[in-house]
């Protein structure tokens, strides 16, 4: 479980490609200090999310070494990363971390795409597009995780095919993240709050659902 509060952003080292998966190598400078009390440079058996995925520390130091299973390949954009891609980086929640952004699972829902960024004041309005069925899920006001990172949406528009949504980034967030390296066009791993994932699971299997059955 996370917060979606990125604690440092590192780069793509290098990528090993096996027979279906892969073992991703990240670098970060100043990663142990930033990874939070009593964590260390990390540690192997840790969870870490990166760009909101997590994944299972096999090495800590100067790399943080992954392995990455087809199934998480299958589901996010980690199969197309490339050394020296910035990366978001948040170690586990623990019971004396302070819950600044949300609940973040680090399980990925789906993709989101950069539709436009534009200055608001010295902020800055990252529109998002993705597939219609994640309409259902995202509300004004709500929360969501991009990459990773907690963020509120502003403003939803619902099409026939499509959800697009906006949310506004802080000076802070976006020096802090890799939210400042990607631009239209740009792809993103989305989480949905995971309190409506579970309401819309319990509503399909309600007591009007177990009485068709």
């Amino acid at each position: 479980m996370f917060t979606g509060i990125i604690r440092a952003v590192g780069r793509v080292e290098r990528i090993e490609r096996h027979a279906g998966d892969l073992t991703l190598a990240i670098r970060g400078a100043g990663m142990g200090a930033g990874m939070g009390a009593g964590m260390g440079a990390g540690s192997a058996g840790d969870s870490i999310a990166v760009n909101g995925v997590c994944l299972t520390l096999l090495e800590g130091g100067s790399d943080f070494v992954f392995d990455v299973s087809a199934e998480t390949l299958s589901r996010t954009l980690i199969e197309g990363y490339a050394p020296g891609d910035a990366v978001n980086l948040e170690p586990a929640l623990t019971l004396a971390t302070p819950l600044g952004g949300h609940l973040v699972t680090g399980h990925v829902d789906g993709i989101a795409e950069v539709v436009s960024t534009t200055p608001a004041a010295r902020s800055t309005c990252f529109r998002f597009a993705a597939a219609r069925p994640f309409a259902r899920f995202i509300a004004e006001k709500g929360s969501i995780a991009l990459d990773g990172i907690s963020l509120t949406v502003n403003c939803v528009y619902d099409s026939a095919d499509s959800v697009e949504f906006e949310v506004n980034v802080v000076p802070h967030t976006f020096a802090h993240t890799n939210l400042s390296s990607v631009s239209a066009g740009s792809r993103v791993h989305l989480e949905i709050d995971p309190v409506a994932r579970y309401l819309e699971r319990l509503i399909a299997n309600g007591p009007a659902a177990q009485q068709t059955t």
